[in-house]
């Protein structure tokens, strides 16, 4: 715990199997108490590499449900553990978990209730491997969003966040996408109802077993991000 506070970390799995030990290795077991991964119906053994790995809270879906189901189902196993802060962490070990420390204090000394691990601060993603369209993708949807949401974050698309309990309680997160766009639709909701978002500089790691969507999904998303933005500032929607 820290500050008195339960921590639990939750973990999306799709096909993370060659990257799971790698990042349940570095995640900080002096302030964890519970690790909780939801497979999203995987193809390789990553239910098999959790179990070995001595991880007790392992959830499989019984048929793909997307990205943002599986986070819907970790939010809600990670609530019903009594968890006070949640930390999302992808299993692909893209993302350190050595930043649960930053993240988690931020929170538990009500700085802020949510907190982003953001690529961008710091300025060494493309460094770190980012495709460059990819950084070009993100830094325009970020000055979008921030332009029709009226905020200033550095980055919307990190797949490394922190949430404080009554943030999950209040906002209505299974009213959104069962797919990648609920991350930009739960930012969306948070600043709708009023709870303030800080960053950490978080290092990026990009290579061949890291996750990634491809060109098509990514415009796709590229798309969903825009319709957020523009429900948020002209239909009102994602508001308390």
């Amino acid at each position: 715990m820290i500050a008195g506070q339960r921590v639990v970390v939750v973990m999306p799995a799709y096909n993370a199997a060659t990257t799971l030990a790698r990042t349940v290795a570095e995640i900080p077991r002096d302030i964890v108490d519970d690790i909780v991964l939801v497979d999203d119906r995987s193809s390789d053994d990553t239910v098999t590499v959790a179990a070995s790995l001595g991880l007790t809270h392992v959830l499989q879906h019984e048929q793909n449900r997307g990205y943002g189901g599986n986070q819907k189902t970790c939010y809600d196993y990670a609530l019903s553990l009594g968890a006070d802060i949640i930390v999302m962490l992808h299993p692909d070990y893209q993302y350190t978990p050595l930043l649960i420390h930053s993240m988690a204090y931020m929170i538990a000394h009500g700085l802020y209730p949510v907190v982003l691990a953001s690529r961008i601060l710091g300025g060494d993603c493309l460094k770190g491997g980012m495709p460059r369209y990819k950084y070009i993708a993100n830094r325009f949807l970020t000055f979008f969003e921030n332009l029709f949401l009226g905020e200033k974050l550095s980055e919307y698309h990190t797949g490394y966040r922190a949430y404080a309990r009554q943030v999950l309680e209040r906002i209505p997160y299974h009213d959104n996408s069962d797919d990648f766009i609920f991350d930009n639709q739960f930012l969306a909701q948070c600043f709708g109802h009023g709870f303030r978002i800080g960053e950490v500089s978080c290092p990026t790691k990009y290579f061949k077993e890291a996750s990634s969507i491809n060109f098509a999904r990514s415009v796709k998303y590229g798309l969903g991000v825009l319709g957020v933005s523009l429900a948020y500032r002209f239909l009102g929607r994602y508001r308390s």
